[in-house]
């Protein structure tokens, strides 16, 4: 049985049933308590789902962690700057109307998504690390265009399927 505090609950509570379904464990909760209660490893899936979602992640963006073809990481911005002024590093990271992150995203084709001090991505292993550089540039002062560039010249090359691998 896994314990999570959780400060977003009726985001939890509202998609309670599909959770349980979808990940094939029990989910309860006592105040801002959550208890998963299930097999080990659907267990930790459903960790990862459930502090995606209290992070802020949309539901589809957070079930993609489920399948096990996305990993969910961390960046604390307190971690690559010096700067005392963070509304100021926050606001680089979001952009003029939420524009540069929307960029960020499609770039990289990772979900981005900022809470507090802290920027959370989901996606691909092979992604994340590309935007993480670019997030921590971003942070550090590089301007947004020097940023989207290294974003366009670090865009992964198309795998070719030779007929080699297992079809799911």
């Amino acid at each position: 049985m896994i314990k999570l505090l959780i400060e977003k609950l009726p985001r939890i509570i509202k998609n309670h049933k599909k959770l349980e379904s979808e990940l094939n464990v029990k989910i309860s909760n006592r105040g801002k308590e959550i208890y998963i209660e299930g097999e080990s490893e659907k267990e930790f899936n459903a960790e990862k789902v459930i502090m995606a979602l209290d992070f802020g992640f949309p539901y589809s963006a957070a079930m993609d962690l489920a399948k096990g073809d996305a990993i969910f990481e961390t960046i604390n911005i307190k971690d690559h700057t010096k700067r005392h002024d963070l509304e100021r590093v926050r606001a680089r990271i979001i952009g003029k109307a939420g524009k540069t992150i929307k960029t960020l995203s499609d770039l990289t084709r990772c979900h981005i998504e900022l809470k507090d001090n802290t920027v959370g991505i989901i996606g691909e292993p092979e992604l994340i690390e590309t935007a993480t550089h670019a997030i921590i540039s971003l942070i550090q002062g590089s301007k947004q265009g020097n940023v989207y560039a290294y974003l366009e010249k670090h865009q992964p090359k198309p795998e070719f399927d030779l007929g080699l691998r297992n079809k799911e």
